[in-house]
């Protein structure tokens, strides 16, 4: 029996072409705003949710940070992001690196987020965007989008950016190319792009 494509079909397939190339065109026009590979990472003091202040510059030539921005605590895939980070946890500390997640959520909701889902590094609130500002991570589709974009810096030791991550809903893809990184740094492999 011959299968033949009905409007309906076209219409569909169609449209999912067009999602396709406008998700494709999202996602270039906010990786943009951005910081670089090879910059360097601009320093910040803040309030961990631990009560401990953190300052950027305090753990250069100590530690590699991993500077990772998401949208908001207890969604999906927010909750999916952290407990990526926590379930690999022990791999990125085997590199001399630490962990510290950014959001606009409040003190109490990171406190009650941290608590729920275990996780064994401190999270910033960042209600002002100040730090999500610097970091070009502020304003998803020019502020239509409420939160932080998904983004991940890994911050070498020297306090220069070596790797940008950014993806919205391939949310596995921020710690396998944190690992990767670290592996890279490890290595004395140079600076990798996008």
């Amino acid at each position: 029996m011959k299968r033949v494509f009905s409007w309906k079909t076209a219409v569909v397939l169609s449209f999912g072409v067009l999602l396709s190339i406008l998700t494709g065109i999202f996602v270039a026009s906010e990786s943009e705003s951005l910081l670089p590979v090879g910059s360097v990472a601009p320093d910040f003091s803040a309030t961990l949710s631990t009560g401990e202040e953190f300052r950027l510059r305090d753990y250069s030539g100590k530690k590699i940070v991993v500077l990772f921005f998401y949208p908001k605590d207890f969604t999906s895939g927010c909750t999916a992001q952290v407990c990526s980070f926590r379930d690999n946890y022990d791999d990125i500390l085997h590199h001399e690196a630490m962990v510290v997640g950014v959001s606009y959520d409040t003190e109490e909701t990171h406190q009650a987020f941290v608590e729920k889902h275990r996780l064994p590094f401190p999270l910033i609130s960042d209600k002002d965007m100040s730090i999500s500002r610097m970091y070009g991570t502020a304003d998803r589709l020019g502020g239509l989008i409420s939160g932080a974009k998904r983004a991940t810096y890994v911050i070498d030791k020297e306090g220069i950016i070596r790797r940008v991550l950014h993806h919205e809903i391939l949310i596995q893809k921020h710690v396998e190319g944190v690992l990767e990184s670290l592996g890279e740094i490890e290595k004395g492999i140079g600076l990798k792009s996008r």
